[in-house]
């Protein structure tokens, strides 16, 4: 285990460091940020003292050192457009997506694990069908397109819900449908092919031979062993919930960090966007190998020390 943990850290931070390097360097090739922040009439003189003041006068590398020096020490720097630490801006703004991602979290899994138990149990009925035609409509909707048609039915047409902003929980519902909705499709797929294979096991048939009703094989047996693929994917898809929220918050004026990626982008803010951007790609690093170490607790016959599985 120890060593898993350690040749897994180190990769984690080689991941880190090429993703620092990458976004700092493409930045760099979408144009001058300080052309955004001058008045209209400025002078040359006025724009180049900005640029002294803000450092971009000086050599990339020279940049990227100081960038460098700043994350080893958690110091991301300064927001160009908003004046103020680059930590305190997305401090304000990661509740927001946490608590979103949570939200769809929720959905996902609250849909899309009994829709994959009841698909993999009544296979080849007519009602799993139409399940399975739920789960792929919801895996093949974007994500943009459907939270326009929930804003369309039950804020325009309904009024039942807020349209745009975080107002209290009536307005976390639709924003948490519409990111849920692609997970839920994910699991509802794991769920079914996991407990599919439980199906056939024998401690199954001997259940179902000794007149066991399949309610209660299900709840006793079938999903406390079908959850190892469950628990994994949950652990990803955290990640990905995270990282997806960019269009669900831009769609619902959600004001999380992915709304404020885009209006940093749009800005060429490049010290938020770089702490984003890590911020993300450390998240799905630390969740990739909680699920690895999750696989080694809930199957012990998982090897985690770098020999294989």
């Amino acid at each position: 285990m120890s060593g898993f943990l350690v040749k897994r850290t180190v990769q984690s931070l080689v991941t880190l460091f090429g993703v620092v390097t990458l976004v700092f360097f493409i930045q760099r090739l979408t144009g001058d940020p300080v052309l955004l922040m001058v008045p209209e009439g400025a002078t040359d003189a006025d724009i180049e003292a900005l640029r002294r003041s803000l450092g971009f006068d000086r050599p990339v590398w020279a940049q990227y050192l100081d960038y460098l020096g700043g994350v080893l020490q958690l110091d991301f720097g300064q927001s160009i457009a908003r004046n103020t630490d680059v930590l305190s801006v997305i401090a304000v703004r990661l509740p927001y997506t946490l608590l979103l991602a949570a939200g769809a979290l929720l959905v996902a899994l609250g849909i899309g694990v009994p829709l994959g138990v009841f698909m993999a149990v009544k296979r080849g009925t007519l009602a799993a069908r139409a399940a399975m035609a739920v789960v792929l409509t919801g895996q093949s909707l974007p994500t943009f397109w459907s939270g326009i048609l929930l804003i369309l039915l039950f804020a325009v047409t309904l009024g039942w819900l807020p349209s745009s902003g975080a107002r209290g929980a009536s307005s976390l519902i639709m924003p948490s449908v519409a990111l849920g909705l692609l997970s839920m499709a994910t699991f509802a797929r794991v769920a079914r092919t996991s407990v599919l294979d439980q199906l056939g096991r024998d401690y199954i048939r001997t259940a179902r031979a000794k007149g066991v009703p399949m309610r209660r094989i299900v709840s006793r047996h079938l999903l406390r062993n079908s959850s190892i693929p469950v628990i994994t994917v949950a652990a990803l898809e955290i990640a990905n919930l995270i990282a997806g929220a960019v269009i669900v918050e831009t769609v619902f004026a959600w004001p999380g960090i992915g709304q404020l990626a885009i209006q940093s982008i749009n800005a060429r803010d490049f010290p938020v966007v770089q702490a984003i951007v890590l911020l993300v790609a450390f998240a799905f690093i630390l969740l990739n190998l909680i699920a690895d170490i999750l696989y080694s607790v809930v199957d012990p016959r998982i090897r985690l020390d770098g020999s294989g599985t």
